[in-house]
């Protein structure tokens, strides 16, 4: 990471409570094609999230606490607060003296912009201003969120106007929580009355079909994209009795996750 920053643009997408076992299983079965097109070997890598809900994860992610892997660590960060004892730093890691990631990349001469999804983005509240406040330049709209089956359309002609408008000689840093996996879900199955991992994966098709977009725009200022791709937090249907996340549970705790460069 620490030698992509300033050379790439940035790209970093939450996909706000993707399962990892629907992702994993939507990808082995050709389901999300234009995922599989930019996942490394075509396959999600399986981490824990730092949190179970959107706000507190999305803190962490922007002081570099990023999903981990489940194996043994520690593992190295990829960028990472300063701050003493860290022991998950290391040469590699891009380290940074701001409270988050945001404003270390404005830093050194980015364009932030956050185009929000969930109810977290929504600046009619003051708690919702927290994280979009992060950035020089935040949208969000009551079309980018969760009650309208079309959300990620909304988002991605957003995108597609601002990543226009922008200096092609800036470095570009575009954060996207995506909302249509969120509860509620069950518009993306024709009759279905409530909820469930059918619709949650209809949900993620229909993110899928039009990812295009996304990467046509990040990609088509002519600089090459470093991206993060993960969700931010699962969330349960009925397992253990839970309905929903911010519970301790492994459908809620383990999320896919990748890295990617885009040409």
């Amino acid at each position: 990471m620490k030698g992509l920053i300033g050379t790439h643009d940035l790209l970093f997408v939450t996909f706000d409570t993707l399962r990892y076992d629907v992702a994993a299983e939507l990808a082995a079965a050709g389901r999300t094609p234009n995922l599989a097109n930019v996942l490394p070997g075509g396959q999600w890598e399986r981490r824990h999230t730092p949190a179970s809900f959107t706000y507190a994860a999305h803190q962490a992610f922007f002081a570099g606490f990023l999903p981990t892997p489940t194996t043994p660590g520690p593992h190295p960060r990829r960028f990472a607060a300063a701050f003493p004892g860290s022991e998950s730093t290391t040469d590699d890691t891009w380290v940074f003296d701001a409270p988050d990631l945001v404003t270390a990349l404005r830093d050194v001469g980015y364009r932030t912009v956050c185009v929000g999804g969930v109810g977290f983005f929504n600046p009619e509240s003051a708690l919702g201003r927290v994280l979009p406040g992060l950035f020089a330049e935040a949208h969000w709209e009551p079309a980018f969120g969760v009650t309208n089956p079309a959300c990620f359309e909304a988002q991605l002609d957003r995108i597609e106007t601002v990543t226009a408008e922008l200096d092609r000689d800036r470095p570009l840093f575009l954060f996207v929580n995506v909302a249509a996996v969120h509860q509620p879900n069950r518009h993306y199955v024709s009759g279905a009355g409530h909820d469930s991992r059918e619709t949650h994966a209809a949900a993620l098709e229909y993110v899928d079909a039009h990812l295009p977009r996304l990467f046509d725009a990040v990609t088509g200022r002519n600089r090459s994209v470093a991206a993060i791709l993960t969700s931010d937090h699962g969330t349960a249907y009925g397992e253990g009795g839970h309905t929903g996340h911010r519970v301790a549970h492994e459908v809620v705790w383990t999320v896919p996750y990748a890295e990617v460069v885009l040409p």
